[in-house]
């Protein structure tokens, strides 16, 4: 069933979100920003955790998550522990949610037009994995560049 590598490769990226946060030497450093890297790893980490929150929970599992995307690029500073906690609660939240998911659900419009066009829910989580996964190279990336 496609729900159980789904929720794989959430948890193991999502995992993977919060290692390259705690492998930063400096905590500081997860808010710097430089030349052409306009998006720091800290905010990176607060848009992933905000857009699965309202992507998977709020729409699909009626969480009541209110998502607030500017704030996902303009808050700095959020402790470390806290950027991981809502790391750990988003894993929680995205097992929860497909779990309760079935072939039919996934085979379904999802709820909102994203694109400008309707997809089936299966199509836009995987779309979210590749996002998750494109920002957590970015993460990657910005760690080894300015973490120093």
């Amino acid at each position: 069933m496609i729900t159980e590598s789904l929720k794989s490769l959430y948890s193991r990226d999502l995992n993977k979100l919060k290692e390259e946060i705690e492998a930063y030497q400096n905590e500081e450093n997860l808010w710097k920003t430089d030349k052409n890297i306009s998006n720091s790893a800290g905010n990176l980490c607060l848009h992933l955790v905000g857009n699965l929150n309202h992507f998977i929970g709020a729409q699909l599992g009626n969480t009541g998550y209110v998502r607030q995307r500017d704030l996902e690029f303009s808050l700095k500073d959020v402790p470390r522990a806290e950027l991981i906690e809502k790391t750990e609660s988003t894993i929680v939240m995205i097992d929860a949610v497909l779990s309760k998911l079935s072939e039919d659900d996934l085979k379904k419009e999802y709820p909102l037009v994203v694109f400008e066009t309707k997809m089936t829910t299966d199509y836009f989580l995987i779309h979210l994995v590749a996002h998750l996964d494109y920002h957590l190279g970015q993460i990657n990336y910005h760690r080894r560049l300015l973490d120093s």
